[in-house]
């Protein structure tokens, strides 16, 4: 390891460095993006992946959890002056600790008879990151995106899965259209206007789940290629988040298969 002191914000790796944690373009172009984070960083580097370089503060470096990412790490750490990474971080007072990698391209095919979680144009960050989380704690092993949903790359979807997308096969900018009628399981969908109990449905085979938009729900496509299915609530709400809503989905079947 050696150790490489930045002091300025302009910088060419400070630029490069800010360009992936602010920009989904940037990120795009130059096919990389950011963990932000020990625990992100460590997840990664236990998977044997590679980490390009490496960002903290002199303040971290001698951290019991930094010197862990040490271990797996033998590569350029850039230290920075706490104002310049403070500036830079999206985390608050977290311990220091950002690592620029390559993304990950997921060269196998969708396969149509595993659970998958489908997302349809759920745009929120950590409703996304969560659903992943979820979804990987519930075993099932492939995400797919729709054009309009949250880039699963960003740092902040990054942040709020927890290391779950190193356990998943992932497909960005899907169009549900090309891929819903090839599943050769059942494919249900959430929807607050439908009246089949999710608790009513055989879960204890292989299923696809869809989840739509936060405030407008599942399209009208996905409604009418899908077995539409509601969470009862007797409070009258009137609808559930869409990371609680899935993650009910996700463990309802977990519950019928044990």
């Amino acid at each position: 390891m050696s150790i490489i002191f930045l002091e300025s914000k302009d910088n060419p790796k400070i630029k490069h460095l800010r360009g992936l944690i602010e920009q989904n373009s940037y990120r795009k172009k130059q096919r990389q993006t950011i963990l932000e984070g020990t625990h992100l960083c460590l997840s990664w580097l236990q998977e044997n992946k590679k980490i390009h370089s490496l960002f903290s503060t002199e303040q971290a470096l001698n951290h019991p959890d930094f010197e862990q990412i040490l271990e797996y790490y033998q590569g350029h750490v850039f230290v920075l002056s706490e104002a310049l990474y403070r500036d830079l971080s999206t985390l608050g007072t977290s311990l220091a600790c950002l690592a620029i990698i390559d993304l990950p391209t997921n060269t196998q095919p969708l396969q149509y008879h595993l659970d998958t979680l489908i997302l349809e144009n759920v745009q929120d960050p950590g409703n996304v990151g969560t659903l992943l989380r979820s979804a990987a704690a519930a075993n099932i092993q492939q995400v797919v995106c729709t054009q309009g949903s949250a880039s699963l790359w960003s740092p902040r979807v990054l942040r709020a899965g927890m290391g779950a997308h190193f356990s998943l096969n992932i497909y960005e900018n899907v169009q549900l259209e090309d891929i819903l009628e090839k599943f050769e399981i059942p494919v249900f969908v959430t929807s607050s206007h439908q009246s089949e109990s999710i608790y009513q449905q055989d879960l204890t085979q292989p299923c696809a789940w869809i989840l739509g938009n936060e405030g407008q729900g599942a399209s009208a496509y996905a409604l009418q290629h899908a077995k539409a299915v509601v969470i009862p609530q007797p409070g009258g709400q009137e609808s559930l988040n869409v990371a609680v809503a899935g993650s009910i989905c996700f463990f309802e079947m977990v519950r019928q298969r044990l």
